[in-house]
């Protein structure tokens, strides 16, 4: 080598350093395989001495699945033969024993097994946990294993059972201070809940089709105290095997359309389907104001308490309208402040001036700023002062509330104030005062009553909202009022989920023909920002959605109401304030995995198949690990159940369970 190199300087006298071009490359090349050479012996040499049995330390990759067991690829390599040999530790790094490999990675016949529960171990092999009266849960309420066998059905009795609402026991020992208490949720405590299947009565029918269903039901499917009262008058009229409704009767004289159309012509700036897209109608009867406000694109939330007449809100959710069980009573409605567009008041009994018109003050909280308030009363000729007067005290009252009376008589219209400009120029002795600034009026769980005055953001969140339908789409600006971790992308977090749903959507219409399902009453359990309603709407699914914001999240209801739909804040640890069959598809996305955590799934699921009708589907999607253990509740709730890999494909780590309560 030395005369060769020699040979290349010295040679016919010419200088490396003038030499041609590719003489130099080719001097280059010789010179570095010479110098890779000695390194790779004299390195070879000393390893050969320190560790002769020690490979390259190329670890294998793999895409081979393996439980519980994570693995990465890096692009372009390829895996190596199954004959290589396996990796082996570096010099000087310490081994621990804890598997059926050696230290080289070899399967080996000697290992070391830990510390286990052998009790347990006995508890698994010989199938002790198992159990054909339903799953057992820890002391938590936690997540749920084992074989689980067919839930029983509750007595005939409960047919009509609403856990919190008919809990006799609690309701019994109220001392009650005539403020409506008995009327309030009172839920069964924990381990005390339902263990069995709601029956449904003997002569069930499914269900008649939107739109027909507003005008006719299925006398079997009603079996309460309120369908004998009410049969035969002019609300509710028996039709052989049905009962039908004619739109009109003591509550609107001339029909409901009639009705509306006199509201409009009253005050035209009420632009319903524009202007107005969010109402709730209070003490609703059989929900038919709401019921034709649908054809003018006004969604209505019918409410009433479960009273004598206990059933009108059942009446209203066979119909196929919005509706549940709510009652102003000491505690906070469960929906937003500024959640509704106009609310509607026709003979429903309520003392609005009672208590310092505390529950006057309640409705000017979820009343949107620049929102309309109709009172329409018996006809009251001013000669009866002892009729009239009560009408005297709701004037002063609202002109300390600052609204504006626009209409007066037997329908009387107020306007509430856009901002708080009228509340801070009354004098500081006028009652009732101003809600302390800390005073969240969003916060609605558990919270009682207060006699003050909501205060209106002074940034004009809520009273700034589009029309509709450009609301539908539109970010609102309350928005940046959630309490969540995101604060510049919120907006593209908000889109990001409406497109995300209208994929989902798009292909559950192809794949699952939700177009011939004849949908109509929807429940999404975890509604985040409402792109599954939007979705629906978008698809033109002739349905309505109870949105509903787990306690457990953050509070999305005011983006809800403010994007034009119906929604309330519920606890999935409790049972849901409606009858039983109420809801012909329920969604839950995302919502066990959370919820597992917090109290038994198996409680949630049974109160699913509560409200579930029959023909009735339920759509969950989650990780596999909770998929697989809700597949096994939904064969013991008696549903039909499919799983289906999610749209990310088989490898994802979501799957979706779908249920069919069949009939």
């Amino acid at each position: 080598m030395k005369g060769i190199i020699t040979g290349f300087s010295c040679s016919d006298h010419v200088s490396l350093t003038k030499a041609p071009a590719f003489v130099k490359v080719i001097l280059f090349s010789f010179l570095s395989l010479f110098l890779f050479l000695l390194v790779r012996q004299f390195s070879s040499d000393i390893t050969s001495v320190s560790n002769p049995t020690t490979p390259s330390r190329k670890f294998p990759m793999s895409f081979t699945s393996t439980p519980n067991q994570t693995t990465s690829a890096v692009a372009g390599e390829n895996p190596p033969p199954s004959s290589s040999s396996p990796p082996t530790r570096q010099p000087g790094m310490a081994v621990e024993r804890t598997g059926i490999i050696d230290e080289n990675g070899a399967m080996t016949n000697d290992f070391m097994v830990g510390e286990f529960d052998e009790e347990l171990i006995d508890s698994v092999v010989n199938g002790k946990n198992g159990s054909d009266e339903g799953l057992q849960s820890d002391e938590n309420g936690g997540p749920l294993m084992g074989k689980i066998g067919k839930f029983r059905v509750c007595d005939e009795s409960m047919r009509d059972y609403i856990p919190c609402l008919d809990n006799v026991e609690e309701i019994s020992k109220l001392n009650s201070s005539g403020k409506g208490e008995n009327f309030e949720r009172h839920c069964p405590p924990k381990g005390k809940g339902l263990d069995s299947l709601v029956p449904r009565p003997k002569d069930y029918k499914l269900r008649i089709p939107w739109p027909k269903s507003r005008d006719e039901i299925w006398l079997s499917n009603v079996h309460t105290p309120f369908a004998k009262d009410k049969a035969g008058n002019t609300w509710v009229k028996r039709k052989g095997d049905k009962y039908i409704f004619p739109g009109d009767g003591t509550q609107f004289s001339q029909g409901a359309n009639q009705y509306l159309d006199q509201i409009s012509k009253m005050v035209p700036e009420i632009a319903f389907g524009e202007r107005t897209r969010v109402a709730m109608d209070i003490s609703c009867g059989i929900a038919s104001f709401g019921a034709y406000l649908m054809d003018r694109n006004v969604s209505t939330l019918s409410i009433a308490t479960k009273d004598v007449h206990n059933n009108q809100i059942q009446f209203a959710l066979e119909r196929g309208v919005p509706a549940m069980l709510a009652a102003f009573t000491t505690h906070r409605l469960l929906y937003p402040s500024q959640a509704f567009d106009l609310i509607h008041c026709s003979r429903c009994s309520i003392n609005w001036t009672h208590d310092d018109g505390i529950l006057l003050l309640e409705v000017n909280r979820i009343l949107r700023a620049g929102g309309y308030f109709i009172l329409a009363a018996e006809p009251v000729h001013r000669h009866e002062e002892n009729l009239f007067a009560p009408f005297k005290e709701m004037e002063n009252l609202t002109e300390r509330l600052c609204w504006e009376l626009l209409k007066e008589g037997d329908i009387s219209i107020w306007r509430k104030p856009l901002n708080n400009s009228c509340y801070l120029s009354r004098a500081p002795a006028v009652q009732p005062s101003l809600c302390d600034a800390g005073d969240d009026p969003d916060n609605v769980w558990n919270v009682n009553l207060t006699k003050c005055i909501t205060q209106l953001p002074g940034n004009g969140y809520g009273a700034n909202v589009t029309a509709w339908p450009a609301r539908l789409h539109s970010p609102p600006d309350r928005l940046f009022s959630i309490k969540m971790d995101a604060e510049l992308s919120r907006r593209e977090i908000y889109k990001a989920e409406s497109r995300f749903w209208h994929d989902i959507i798009r292909g559950y219409i192809g794949a699952f023909h939700w177009k011939t399902l004849d949908l109509r009453n929807v429940m999404d359990m975890r509604a985040v920002y409402g792109g599954f309603a939007a979705a629906l709407h978008d698809f033109s699914l002739n349905c309505w959605v109870m949105n509903v914001v787990p306690v457990s999240g953050s509070n999305t209801l005011p983006v809800l109401y403010d994007r034009g739909f119906i929604g309330v804040m519920h606890d999935w640890c409790e049972p849901f304030d409606t009858y039983p069959r109420t809801y012909d598809l329920v969604h839950a996305a995302a919502l066990f995995s959370v919820e597992r955590n917090r109290c038994n799934v198996t409680t949630i699921m049974l109160e699913i198949d509560r409200i579930l009708r029959p023909g009735g589907r339920v759509y969950i999607r989650d990780t596999t690990p909770v998929i697989e253990e809700l597949q096994e509740v939904a064969h013991a709730l008696g549903w039909v159940p499919f799983k289906y890999d999610s749209s990310e494909g088989p490898h994802s780590n979501w799957k979706l369970l779908i249920g069919e309560k069949r009939l």
